[in-house]
């Protein structure tokens, strides 16, 4: 039972940085209809920003709190990756709006390349290691143990998503991305400015990729240019099963994968004496991915927008 429990909590950890990072993807493909294949590489710039200030921090306030360089961290991170983020809409996608699907999904993948090339300029190739910012005295909770960065995580990742579920209901942007995603010509028509739309959405797609990319190095140690490969294409698979275009549907997608991976790690290795041990816990994303794409395209959810032929 205890390491189920554990298994059950680093899942809902991982997932939860799956879930903030899909909400980007879902949010972008249920207004345009794109798959941003260089939002994992937003993620990474955010955790590289977050490192850089973090050092040069402590260098100047030797004595600032933790918690402190971390708040600070993440307000800078979230502003460069919005900048980022906001740029690479109007330049490299907006153009292409009209233009066949295949044209904005290989500039996104450019525009990914092109991300890691200039983080890997800008920081060297090299991993280094992310300080440890909060205690690590860990609780025990039931026999497993989560350590004080995996309940900020949880904790943040649960306040965020209030704070964007909320924003996505109440708001008049809100409704604004809501009327976007139903019909940008209609929209425009009641008064609605689907390129502002389309440009907030993008910004606030950036702002969840950083905060998911200073968890993600928190928990795991270390940041590097390549760092966000693997987990924008997770929580792409996340969207894909809760639904891509679904806000819920992506909550849902990055929690269950995250578990599944988490338990596959845990329990499949025994179970097939010793065949699939954790070190394949990145295949069970992509059969995840497999299943759901043969048995139910549209994801667990289902979409909320019109499918764009």
């Amino acid at each position: 039972m205890d390491v189920l429990l554990q298994q059950i909590i680093n899942g809902l950890v991982l997932g939860s940085m799956y879930a903030l990072v899909a909400l980007g993807y879902t949010m972008v493909y249920g207004i345009i209809g794109l798959i941003n294949f260089a939002h994992g590489d937003v993620l990474m710039i955010g955790a590289l920003t977050s490192w850089t200030i973090i050092v040069q921090a402590r260098e100047a306030v030797p004595g600032m709190p933790g918690w402190a360089l971390l708040v600070l961290a993440a307000l800078i991170s979230m502003a460069v990756c919005a900048a980022i983020n906001f740029s690479i809409e109007k330049l490299a996608y907006k153009p292409l709006r009209n233009s066949p699907r295949l044209a904005p999904l290989i500039t996104a993948i450019g525009m990914s390349i092109l991300l890691q090339t200039l983080a890997m300029i800008v920081w060297k190739p090299n991993p280094k290691s992310y300080p440890t910012l909060l205690s690590s005295e860990p609780f025990n909770l039931g026999g497993a143990v989560i350590s004080p960065t995996q309940v900020t995580i949880l904790a943040t990742t649960a306040i965020v998503l209030s704070l964007l579920m909320f924003m996505v209901n109440k708001t008049s942007l809100g409704r604004a991305m809501r009327a976007t995603a139903e019909n940008p010509r209609v929209a425009g028509l009641m008064g609605i400015r689907p390129d502002v739309v389309i440009s907030a959405t993008f910004i606030i797609g950036a702002m969840l990729a950083a905060i998911a990319g200073i968890m993600w190095a928190s928990n795991y140690g270390t940041v590097q240019h390549s760092m966000g490969f693997m987990p924008g294409l997770k929580a792409f698979v996340a969207a894909v099963f809760g639904g891509i275009g679904n806000l819920a549907g992506a909550v849902v997608g990055g929690i269950s994968l995250g578990l599944i991976e988490s338990l596959g790690a845990g329990y499949l290795g025994p179970l097939t004496g010793g065949f699939l041990g954790s070190q394949y816990s990145d295949i069970f994303a992509f059969i995840v991915l497999a299943i759901v794409l043969t048995l139910r395209p549209s994801g667990l959810l289902g979409e909320r927008v019109a499918d764009r032929a």
